[in-house]
């Protein structure tokens, strides 16, 4: 039997990890910057980590949600502490893409509606509505294309206002940060506007953090940093590190009945192990306070690279906007230089999404290298 060929592959297989290094099946040693999509947050094999999964595999690793589980009242309870949104209730699931089919089937229910707006080079996921929610009409199907959403310019209040006042949308989808389509992000007060116009028009307001969210942007959140509070917030790369699980936390004016929301693998035992050691380390580390450090050392190391236009994103989620395309230079940091880093809708833009255990000697030996392979093909 053939994989169903979907991906385009680098000639890389890593068999090994630990922090921010990665082994090829090979033996040759790489520096991961990317941390599969932002995925690792802890570190690839944290020992805290692997020893809670490991215990809990030893006693149960599955049941359905049909019974009682108490670590997933622990997780609610460490991530509200942690992030500060106690308030909030937690539904898990499985992935980025289901939080925000869970996120927008919310809404709908709440208030009735029927419609989303999202932005341009947003990107919310591949499936149903999330994926209509997307800016790239390349991956949805017909099927798909039933759903009705209107994808807006960022940054613009009025045509947000437009859609709301025909009185027919159930959600607003907005990243902080936008991740795949190159770290733009809008103003603080476009997202304090957005948030009232969501008040004012009864339509939820809903925070995608799949990427952003567990300490990557120096806050637990990134809508944190624009001093607003959502309806839902929709999370899942960094919240299992590499273990499958994703979530939403729902405002306490949205009301939940039986059968509402379900899934079968969300919330299991050992999501639960995982997210809870990640939430552990976040705090016993300070790995959210680093990464706004190691973030801001990174964006001032960076402005000394040749080609480079701008630093976009915070903490460490962080793109390189050259002023050139950017698929060359990946390819031989990765084959060459043996270094792991993302690419985006934008072209030219070099994403960096490391592990945010990542230390200044790493983020130097990375700034060195760009530099000196820009400098090679000038």
């Amino acid at each position: 039997m053939k994989l169903f060929d979907v991906y385009p592959l680098y000639d890389v297989e890593p068999v090994k990890a630990q922090d921010c290094t990665v082994w090829d099946k090979d033996g040759k040693e790489y520096l991961d910057l990317y941390g599969g999509h932002a995925v690792i947050s802890i570190g690839h094999a944290h020992p805290h980590y692997v020893n809670k999964l490991k215990n809990q595999l030893d006693n149960i690793g599955f049941y359905s949600n049909a019974v009682q589980n108490s670590l997933q009242k622990e997780v609610a309870t460490k991530l509200g502490a942690l992030s500060g949104c106690n308030e909030y209730e937690l539904f898990l699931c499985s992935s980025g893409a289901e939080a925000n089919e869970n996120a927008l089937k919310l809404a709908s229910f709440h208030n009735g509606k029927h419609r989303v707006v999202s932005f341009q080079n947003g990107f919310h996921g591949r499936t149903s509505a999330a994926v209509v929610a997307t800016d790239n009409k390349a991956i949805i199907a017909p099927l798909n294309a039933q759903q009705e959403v209107a994808i807006l310019p960022l940054g613009n209040l009025e045509a947000v206002e437009t859609e709301l006042a025909k009185n027919d949308v159930c959600a607003v989808i907005i990243e902080p940060i936008q991740g795949v389509g190159g770290l733009d992000e809008a103003e603080t007060e476009f997202f304090q506007g957005l948030e009232k116009l969501c008040k004012q028009y009864n339509t939820c307001l809903v925070l995608d953090e799949v990427q952003s969210g567990f300490g990557r942007t120096g806050k637990f959140f990134g809508f944190q940093h624009q001093g607003i509070k959502p309806d839902i917030i929709s999370m899942a790369k960094g919240m299992g590190n590499g273990f499958p699980i994703g979530g939403i936390l729902i405002a306490p004016h949205i009301e939940s009945k039986f059968g509402l929301l379900g899934t079968t693998f969300g919330g299991n035992h050992l999501a639960c192990a995982a997210c809870i050691a990640v939430l552990d380390v976040l705090e016993k580390e300070s790995l959210i306070e680093k990464a706004q450090l190691t973030g801001n050392y990174f964006i001032q190391k960076a402005q000394d690279i040749p080609g480079v236009k701008q630093v976009k994103g915070r903490g460490l989620m962080l793109g390189l906007e050259f002023d050139y395309e950017v698929g060359p230079l990946r390819k031989e940091l990765i084959y060459n230089k043996r270094m792991f880093t993302g690419g985006a809708k934008n072209k030219n833009l070099l994403r960096i999404l490391p592990p945010l255990t990542i230390g200044t000697t790493e983020i130097d030996s990375f700034i060195a290298t760009v530099k000196e392979v820009v400098l090679e093909k000038v």
